[in-house]
């Protein structure tokens, strides 16, 4: 009887660990099957590894600069805390892999309903090039633009162009990020060249720059945000304020 009860026993205990394996599961040294299979864990484990390392990847953002408009260095420009031209092409920017240029084909809005040349959607429309029918023309004073992502995108770097056919340099340029079209909820100054507040936005310690076909970068290093917002009040040869295109590069918050 003893024998015949060890031979169930023996039999029973097979057939546990043969549905075990049948099921490619992982059994425990009683041939029960375990809770957690280390083999499966370490699958996971390096799956997980990968996103994080893809999500890691960093590589330079594809910019596609506009041609040249003048050449050489721009002499006799009298502006105050202007930055030194760097006599050299500007360094790659940086970024997650998959980052993509955001405002392409985006909504522009701004503080001047009517500009005095072209049209809003010329801001996001990827022609670059400082000539007519490529730029639009606001009126004088401080005015602004405000770019509409669509949805709350994590953004890695702002360029934009005011005027680049000559060499000017803009004044109370300022670069601001926001959840709300009207910039109340969490807001963020990314960029302040305005050094005596003239624009009512807070005194920026940010230098004048000249443009050039490079544009005006800013790191955005990753904020949070759906609305971009540009500001200019004139330049050193006129009034005017002038945008060509803004360029948003991120990805969207998932």
């Amino acid at each position: 009887m003893k024998l015949k009860v060890s031979v169930l026993v023996l039999v029973v205990l097979g057939l546990m660990i043969s549905s075990c394996k049948k099921e490619d599961t992982c059994c425990d040294k009683n041939g029960s099957q375990a809770k957690t299979c280390p083999k499966d864990a370490q699958k996971g484990d390096k799956a997980a590894a990968e996103k994080v390392v893809e999500k890691d990847v960093m590589v330079a953002l594809p910019f596609e600069l506009p041609k040249p408009m003048f050449e050489g260095t721009p002499q006799n420009i009298k502006v105050a805390n202007l930055e030194k031209p760097r006599g050299e092409p500007r360094p790659p920017m940086l970024a997650p892999k998959g980052a993509t240029n955001l405002a392409a084909g985006k909504t522009v809005t701004g503080s001047d309903d009517e500009p005095i040349i072209g049209e809003m959607e010329y801001i996001t429309d990827g022609d670059k090039a400082a000539s007519d029918g490529s730029y639009v023309e606001l009126a004088p004073g401080k005015q602004y633009i405000t770019v509409d992502l669509g949805e709350e995108c994590n953004i890695y770097a702002i360029l934009f162009w005011h005027f680049h056919k000559q060499a000017r340099v803009y004044f109370d340029v300022v670069v601001q990020v926001a959840d709300d079209p009207d910039f109340i909820e969490n807001v963020h100054t990314l960029f302040n060249n305005d050094i005596d507040n003239s624009a009512g936005l807070g005194v920026g310690k940010d230098m004048h720059y000249v443009e050039t076909n490079e544009g005006k970068l800013i790191d955005a290093k990753g904020v949070k945000a759906r609305y971009v917002r540009l500001y200019s009040n004139g330049s050193n040869q006129n009034e005017l304020n002038h945008y060509i295109e803004v360029e948003v590069w991120g990805k969207p918050v998932k």
